[in-house]
C-alpha cells in the first residue's frame, strides 16, 4: 500500500452523482468506492447541498459516507463519523465576521429592491448562506456587480458565486462571507488536518467550482462539464500560472467515459497513478 494519504475532495451533482444529460460508465461508483474505502484516503464532499441533501444523496446514490462535509457552497464544515455528523464551529467563528454583524435575513433585506433576485426556498438557505434564483436571460455579471456594491456600502465583505442549474435552466446565486467559498473550506480542512497541495486533489463540473479550479489545489475538471467551462477554467488556470494544477478528463481512461465518477478516477490517476495501483479496473 502508498504510503502517503490522499484527501480528495469532490463536489456532488454531476461531478460524483450522474444526474447530468450525460451516461455514467458502468461501475465507475463502484471503483470510487473502492477507492475511498482504501486506509490512505480521506474523503470530504464539497457541494452547494445542505446536509440534509448530502444524506439524502448518499442514500438514494450509494455514495461512501465521507469523512468531512464542506456543504453550503462551503459555508459549513462538519466532521462525520458514520452518519454522526458535527458541524466544525471554528469554521463559523471564522467566516461570520464578514458580515460585519449582520445576519442573512438582514442581508436579504437589504437587496429586497433587485426585482430580478428571487429568493430560493427555506431550506436552500442557512445561516451563512442566502442564495437567489435569477433569469440565464440576464446579464447576470451586471447583477453580480450591483449587489457586490450595496453589500460592500454596508461593511459587508461578500462572496458571490454564480452557478447554472442545467436541468432547471436557471442561474443561482449564493452570497456568503467572503471566506466561506468552496475553496476557502478545503484549504481550512486541509490547515486543520495537516494535508499538503501534494496530497490533496479536487473534483468538479460548474460555475461554484471554478475558484478551486484555477487556483494551487490540483484539480479534476469532469468530462460532462460544460464545454465553455472548460475554455473558461483552462484561460484563468494559465493566466493565474496554475495550468498544471488543472486537469480535464478526457474519457478511454480504463475504458470508461471520463463522466462524473470515472472522471474524477482518471483525474487521480493522472497525479496520483500508485494511490489506484491495488485496485482492479475490469
Amino acid at each position: 500500500m502508498p504510503k502517503q494519504s490522499l484527501l480528495i475532495c469532490t463536489d456532488l451533482d454531476r461531478t460524483l452523482i450522474p444526474n447530468g444529460a450525460e451516461p455514467e460508465s458502468p461501475r465507475a461508483r463502484d471503483y470510487f468506492r473502492q477507492l475511498a474505502a482504501l486506509p490512505t484516503i480521506t474523503l470530504a464532499y464539497v457541494s452547494g447541498r445542505d446536509q440534509t441533501l448530502v444524506r439524502e444523496a448518499i442514500h438514494t446514490y450509494d455514495l461512501p459516507l465521507p469523512d468531512f462535509v464542506l456543504g453550503d457552497v462551503g459555508a459549513t464544515i462538519y466532521t462525520c463519523e458514520q452518519w454522526d455528523w458535527q458541524a466544525w464551529e471554528a469554521w463559523a467563528n471564522h467566516i461570520a465576521p464578514d458580515w460585519n454583524g449582520h445576519s442573512r435575513t438582514a442581508l436579504a433585506a437589504l437587496l429586497q429592491d433587485f426585482p430580478m433576485l428571487h429568493l430560493q426556498e427555506a431550506s436552500k438557505q442557512n445561516t451563512y448562506k442566502l442564495s437567489y434564483y435569477l433569469n440565464l436571460a440576464l446579464n447576470h455579471q451586471r447583477v453580480i456587480d450591483e449587489v457586490q456594491m450595496r453589500l460592500s456600502a454596508h461593511g459587508i465583505h461578500a462572496s458571490l458565486i454564480w452557478s447554472i442549474d442545467e436541468p432547471a435552466n436557471t442561474g443561482l446565486l449564493d452570497i456568503l462571507p467572503a471566506r466561506a467559498s468552496k475553496r476557502h473550506a478545503i484549504e481550512f480542512l486541509m490547515a486543520q488536518q495537516g494535508f499538503s497541495l501534494q496530497q490533496t486533489v479536487f473534483s468538479g463540473d460548474s460555475g461554484n467550482d471554478l475558484p478551486v479550479l484555477v487556483s494551487p489545489i490540483p484539480a479534476v475538471l469532469v468530462n460532462n462539464a460544460s464545454a465553455e467551462l472548460k475554455r473558461e477554467a483552462l484561460q484563468m488556470s494559465r493566466l493565474s500560472g496554475v495550468a498544471d494544477a488543472l486537469y480535464l478528463a478526457q474519457g478511454d481512461w480504463a475504458g470508461m467515459n471520463g463522466h462524473y465518477a470515472a472522471g474524477i478516477l482518471e483525474g487521480i490517476a493522472h497525479y496520483h497513478p500508485e494511490i489506484l495501483a491495488p485496485l482492479e479496473f475490469r
